[in-house]
C-alpha cells in the first residue's frame, strides 16, 4: 500500500541529535512545520548505510537551506546511534538527527519494516510541513542511494506545492518549464 499523500504516523523514539552531541526526543509533530527527509537503513556498524549516511550529510547544508530537516531511522537504539558516531569516520561527520527505532514501530508506521530480520529496509521519505509524504523511495539491501537526488525531487515538491495547477515534468530542473494538465495536452506531449 503507497504511502503517498497520506500522513505520517504518531510515534514517539529517542534520538542522537549528531549535531549537537545529545540525546533528544522526537515525534512526528518534530516532521511537521517544515520539509523534512526520513531515511531508514538496516543497522548501524555495517557496510553500505555509512556510505549513504556520510552522502545524505554531503547535501545537508543544500537541504537546510531549502528548508528541509533530515532525519535517519534504523532499528538501532540511540545509544548505538552515538557509540557508531564516536567511532566512525564516515558517521562522525553527521550532523543530523538519527532516531532509534528498537520498538520497530516507526519501520512498521513506514511499511520498510523486514519483520523477520527485524530491520528496516533502504527507504527515503519527502514529507511536506503539513506531515504528508510526498515521495518515497525504497531499495533492496545490496543497493546504496544518492542523495544528491534528493535535492532535485525536494525543489519539485515544493514547486508544486506552491504552484497549485502546474506539474514538474521529467528531469525538471529550477526555473524550467512546468506543466499545467488540461484537456489541450492530451496527447500532445
Amino acid at each position: 500500500m503507497s504511502l503517498i499523500g497520506k500522513e505520517i504516523l504518531p510515534f514517539k523514539a529517542s534520538a542522537y541529535n549528531s549535531g549537537s552531541g545529545e540525546f533528544i526526543d522526537v515525534t512526528e509533530e518534530n516532521l511537521k512545520g517544515q520539509w523534512s527527509v526520513v531515511c531508514f537503513y538496516p543497522a548501524d556498524f555495517t557496510f553500505v548505510c555509512p556510505t549513504e549516511l556520510e552522502d545524505l550529510q554531503n547535501q545537508y547544508a543544500t537541504l537546510k537551506e531549502l528548508g528541509v530537516e533530515v532525519y535517519s531511522v534504523s532499528t538501532d537504539t540511540h545509544f548505538t546511534h552515538k557509540a557508531w558516531h564516536d567511532h566512525s569516520e564516515a558517521i562522525s561527520k553527521l550532523e543530523y538527527i538519527m532516531i532509534g527505532d528498537p520498538s520497530q514501530q516507526i519501520s512498521r508506521n513506514f511499511d520498510v519494516l523486514d519483520e523477520e530480520a527485524g530491520l528496516a529496509d533502504r527507504g527515503t521519505f519527502i514529507i511536506d510541513p503539513d506531515g504528508v509524504v510526498q515521495a518515497v523511495e525504497i531499495n533492496a539491501g545490496g543497493i546504496g542511494r544518492d542523495a544528491s537526488i534528493l535535492v532535485g525531487k525536494i525543489k519539485a515538491a515544493q514547486y508544486v506545492r506552491n504552484n497549485p495547477g502546474e506539474v514538474c515534468p521529467a528531469k525538471w530542473e529550477e526555473g524550467a518549464e512546468t506543466l499545467k494538465p488540461s484537456l489541450d495536452l492530451v496527447g500532445k506531449i
